[in-house]
């Protein structure tokens, strides 16, 4: 099998797109974890750069993707929506909202926020108890997400829950884009990164507060 890339969470941030797929190998399958555009300086460019790619990009749907569609419920702000709206065409809204909100590939099955839906929030900090709903009867040992922007690996239920991070708009103690190469956490530097806008501790504390089951 070859090795595969996840790409969660890019945010019309072309810039750090770019900078990792420079670091992608060349025959690996890039699954793009959702989130694409929404927010960003360039989406409908970091859209095109992905959809380039062809068949080596396999695509499941994010909540900000989803939301782009006119009376989605959801999570993302208006004021956040509306110049990527504007930014985007009929077209290429329609084919992010019919992307499919999971993905399997062997024995991993990737999501966007949690395999029911695509607005679950949990972190590494979140109990157990809590959770392990989300992850019973799922016949995978493995289950990556995105969705919170921030990179951890735990066990829920007896499956390894891996988040992928964000390229685009991580919340972390060090500016870059985070992905991921064959489950192994990575980050890539690239050119102008800025500082994230909340430090990973501020950024748990405010998700962990929203968390499933608070």
């Amino acid at each position: 099998m070859p090795p595969v890339a996840t790409l969660y969470d890019v945010h019309g941030n072309l810039a750090a797109l770019d900078a990792v797929l420079a670091e992608v190998p060349e025959d690996a399958t890039i699954v793009v974890g959702g989130d694409v555009c929404t927010g960003g300086p360039k989406p409908a460019e970091t859209l095109e750069r992905l959809r380039g790619l062809g068949d080596r990009v396999r695509w499941l749907r994010g909540n900000a993707d989803r939301e782009l569609m006119p009376g989605e419920p959801g999570l993302v702000p208006p004021g956040v929506l509306e110049p990527t709206r504007a930014a985007l065409s009929e077209e290429q809204i329609a084919f992010l909202h019919e992307l499919p909100p999971t993905l399997r590939l062997g024995e991993t099955l990737y999501c966007h926020a949690s395999p029911r839906n695509d607005l679950d929030i949990f972190t590494e900090r979140t109990p157990e108890e809590r959770i392990a709903f989300l992850f019973q009867g799922l016949d995978v040992p493995v289950v990556v997400c995105g969705h919170t922007h921030v990179q951890f690996e735990r066990e829920v239920a007896g499956v390894r829950v891996v988040n992928s991070g964000s390229v685009g708009s991580p919340y972390e103690d060090e500016p870059g884009a985070y992905w991921m190469l064959d489950l192994v956490h990575r980050r890539t530097p690239y050119e102008d990164m800025e500082p994230p806008e909340q430090s990973r501790e501020e950024w748990l504390a405010f998700a962990e507060s929203r968390a499933v089951g608070g």
